[in-house]
C-alpha cells in the first residue's frame, strides 16, 4: 500500500474498528498525521503569533484522532491481537512493546479478524 492509498483507507475506514491494517497502512497514516500536525503548528505560529492556544493544531488533532485510533486497532488485529492492547500504551514499557509489535509483519493468511490485507493488494 502506498502513501495515497493508506490515507484514503484511513479516511474511508474513519471509525471502522473491524478488519486488519497492514504495516504500510499504519506507518503511512502515522507519517501523514505527523506531517499534518507539523503543518498545523506552523500555521498556528504564523497566524496566531501571540496566542498560547493552538486552534488549527487542535482541530487537526481532533479530526485525525478517530481514524488514527481505528487504524491502530486494525493494526493489532493484523497481529491477531485484540484492540484492547492499546491500553498498554498507558505505561512506559507498553510504548516500547507496541512499537516493536507494530514493526512486525502481521499474521500471514486469514486470522480471526479477517483476511490478510497484503493478499488483497494488486501486484507491483
Amino acid at each position: 500500500m502506498n502513501f495515497q492509498q493508506a490515507i484514503a483507507s484511513g479516511f474511508r475506514n474513519y471509525v471502522t474498528f473491524a478488519g486488519r491494517a497492514s504495516r504500510s497502512e499504519y506507518w503511512f497514516w502515522t507519517l501523514f498525521a505527523i506531517l499534518v500536525g507539523a503543518a498545523a503548528a506552523i500555521l498556528d505560529a504564523a497566524l496566531f503569533p501571540g496566542l498560547d492556544a493552538r486552534p488549527i493544531h487542535s482541530l487537526a488533532s481532533l479530526a485525525l484522532f478517530l481514524p488514527g485510533l481505528s487504524v491502530s486497532v486494525r493494526r493489532f488485529h493484523d497481529l491477531d491481537r485484540t484492540g484492547w492492547w492499546l491500553l498498554i500504551l498507558l505505561t512506559v514499557i507498553g510504548i516500547i512493546v507496541v512499537l516493536i509489535w507494530f514493526c512486525l509483519r502481521g499474521t500471514v493468511g486469514p486470522n480471526r479478524y479477517g483476511s490478510d490485507p497484503l493478499e488483497s493488494l494488486p501486484p507491483r
